[in-house]
């Protein structure tokens, strides 16, 4: 399923709202930011009791970095099982598609088991992304020494340039196989919420619950006919956890400053990915943790290392280390800009959305072919600058009360 869908929602509720990765959108054609000298209708008046938000100032000069990732889909979803490696025992925990972050402690506890099962109380864990360091980290509470060994730590990880919202199954799986997961998605989403709900409140605000607006010209149970049409049809699991977070609310006319006449209000969790990768990292290194910057370029170089035991949780990396062509990388963009700590509101339409993390606000185009199967890391900032664009020319057609 496509973080913009799951977002969006279906119908008139919502179980779980971006990430990791990106926001969701309602349907709406594209808009055109208004050229300079064009005479910009004024808004109609607002009513007492409407909704007061920050605008954005969605300017392309304020953008501070375009980041690309590549996310790495498995149809059959994440591969989190023991192989042999020589006298090695390597546990595998990589493909989660778009939901590295939202399932990571989940995965990453499903993966220590397997581990705790070889008997050893020497740990190594290969890569330092999301699943990396919450694999780790539980090593380390259930009493294991642990090292990590990674070409790249935080902030240059690929783990760092997702979305940041809470999308247990975007891109997880296809819908073939959803029903086959189902159950081991569900035991994942779960354990990483309970942990999620108990860092909150934290300085820095490293987990955080946001609302979010979807926008639409159209009723949001009609069918619209701009998909992707490159990428399969993504496992739809978020049913087995609805009751976990609040429902969407469908927003009276006239009540929010949006020109669409259909406003779905969400609400979501929202990572602020650079506060909580340095949160861990910090846990990590304070509890006694190693870490050791190293690449690998072929398995049997895992051989050398010291421990008998092995986390491999390289995501997309574990494409050319262990030659598994099951993963295939799905490319996604964002664009930052300076943080507006005012701005505490997400907003999604058909083609572009906006999630206002403290570290800036992150802006996501949506809609495009070509991303499935692109490995592509390349970082197209005029197609970003466009999306901010389309933020701004949104906020152009705003009421302010």
């Amino acid at each position: 399923m496509q973080r913009r869908q799951f977002l969006r929602g279906a119908g008139a509720t919502l179980a779980v709202a971006s990430t990791a990765g990106l926001a969701a959108c309602a349907r709406q054609p594209l808009l055109a930011a208004p050229k300079a000298g064009a005479l910009v209708s004024p808004p109609s008046a607002p009513s007492a009791d409407m909704l007061h938000l920050a605008p954005i100032r969605a300017e392309p000069d304020r953008i501070t970095g375009v980041y690309v990732c590549t996310r790495p889909f498995r149809a059959a979803g994440p591969r989190i099982e023991t192989r042999r490696l020589g006298e090695k025992t390597l546990v595998h925990n990589y493909g989660h598609g778009g939901s590295g972050w939202s399932l990571s402690w989940g995965s990453s506890a499903l993966a220590l088991r397997l581990a705790q099962d070889t008997g050893v109380r020497k740990l190594g864990v290969i890569g330092c992304g999301a699943l990396g360091l919450t694999s780790a980290l539980l090593a380390q509470r259930a009493g294991l020494s642990v090292r990590i060994y990674a070409k790249a730590l935080p902030p240059d990880v690929y783990s760092m340039r997702a979305s940041g919202l809470w999308t247990p199954d975007s891109r997880i799986c296809d819908a073939q196989h959803a029903p086959d997961f189902g159950a081991r998605w569900e035991d994942m989403a779960r354990t990483s919420y309970a942990m999620y709900q108990s860092l909150l409140g934290l300085p820095g605000r490293p987990i955080e619950w946001i609302d979010g607006y979807s926008l639409s010209d159209t009723p949001f149970d009609q069918p619209h006919p701009s998909k992707v049409t490159d990428e399969p049809d993504y496992g739809d699991l978020r049913g087995r956890i609805r009751e976990l977070t609040p429902r969407t609310v469908d927003m009276p006319p006239g009540s929010t400053p949006f020109p669409q006449p259909y406003v779905h209000r969400y609400t979501t969790m929202m990572f602020n990915i650079s506060t909580y990768a340095r949160m861990l990292m910090s846990d990590f290194l304070t509890a006694g943790g190693k870490i050791e910057v190293r690449e690998f370029d072929h398995p049997r170089e895992l051989l050398k290392l010291p421990e008998r035991t092995l986390i491999n949780a390289t995501g997309y990396g574990a494409r050319a280390l262990f030659d598994d062509d099951s993963i295939i990388p799905v490319r996604g963009q964002t664009a930052r800009l300076i943080p507006q700590p005012e701005v505490t509101y997400a907003v999604n339409t058909e083609h572009v959305s906006m999630v206002p993390r403290s570290d800036g606000l992150l802006i996501q185009a949506f809609g495009d072919n070509g991303n499935f199967n692109n490995s592509d890391v390349t970082p197209n900032r005029a197609a970003s600058e466009a999306a901010v664009r389309q933020i701004a020319a949104l906020m152009s057609r705003m009421r302010r009360g």
